[in-house]
């Protein structure tokens, strides 16, 4: 399974630089030195016969130098839902109450937060290091921590087209839901990722992230994720983003899911007897819109 999906990858990225390649060049804005803030909430609430309410929310903090840049990212995903079980109550159909029970449940949460340092070495060449924690209980990751150290390449850097790539170590230490007796929770990796950003008007933008990780350890555990979105300004401070991420894990973590035997004696039932571990999906995506400020 590895050496296909390391094919794919490779065709991505060899995708994304052709695409890049023609474009114009031109010269690239000084950079802002200093702090900078940009961030990005959204909210989504449903009432009446579906109740439902969805808070997300991303900071990225950035300290740049002439030569240095120092970036901290913030991010999460709640989502709540209330499910309602209704039944009739009475003696005929024309004479009855109905009964309603509801119940309130996260169905959807993840967060993270990660810090990263870049220095140029030359113009088109730099070396970076940074940490990384991240949780994500429903595809089962309790906890997740990740340092990591590497060089980059900048291929183009201009007003209107920006494209880099980025080759790193990582070490990693995984605290699962569900812990897996096979599965060695702390393991030294591989990392490849790429940044793409283009702008195709006077006020849009696109971008895309791309992030491969390898566990040199087991290298069926391997990990990818890829966000694409695009922005439109609408004053100097404020903008609209949608954003579409995929995320791969080649071997998913576990959860407990209820084992349930039927009863013999009539009327028949399903019993709880105990818990069994069920794998979870290997592909999750996230399609979020939100407001962006920029500070």
């Amino acid at each position: 399974m590895a050496l296909p999906i390391s094919r794919h990858i490779a065709s991505i990225a060899l995708f994304t630089f052709v695409v890049a390649a023609p474009a114009p060049k031109a010269f690239a804005d000084a950079p802002k030195l200093g702090w900078t803030d940009t961030a990005e909430l959204s909210f989504v609430a449903t009432s009446g016969n579906t109740e439902t309410d969805a808070l997300g929310f991303k900071d990225k903090l950035q300290r740049t130098w002439e030569r240095s840049l120092f970036t901290l990212n913030a991010g999460g995903i709640r989502v709540e839902t209330t499910t309602t079980d209704r039944f009739a109550v009475g003696p005929s159909a024309s004479n009855f109450n109905v009964v309603e029970n509801s119940s309130r449940s996260v169905t959807a949460e993840n967060y993270y937060l990660n810090g990263r340092f870049d220095r140029k070495i030359t113009d088109r060449f730099f070396w970076f290091a940074g940490a990384g924690w991240d949780r994500n209980t429903f595809s089962g990751i309790e906890n997740r921590y990740t340092g990591f150290g590497g060089v980059g390449n900048i291929w183009l850097d201009s007003d209107r087209t920006k494209f880099r790539t980025d080759y790193a170590a990582t070490y990693t230490s995984q605290e699962d839901v569900l812990k897996d007796p096979n599965f060695n929770d702390k393991f030294t990796g591989a990392r490849l990722s790429t940044t793409f950003l283009r702008k195709l008007g006077a006020t849009s933008v696109f971008s895309n992230d791309f992030v491969a990780d390898e566990n040199l350890d087991d290298t069926a555990d391997f990990r990818a994720s890829m966000i694409n979105s695009v922005s439109v300004s609408i004053t100097k401070k404020l903008a609209l983003k949608v954003s579409l991420q995929w995320l791969f894990d080649n071997r998913p973590s576990f959860k407990e899911i209820d084992l349930l035997d039927t009863n013999p004696t009539p009327p028949p039932a399903l019993v709880k007897i105990g818990t069994v571990p069920f794998e979870l999906d290997k592909l999750d995506s996230i399609f979020t819109t939100s407001l962006v400020v920029n500070f």
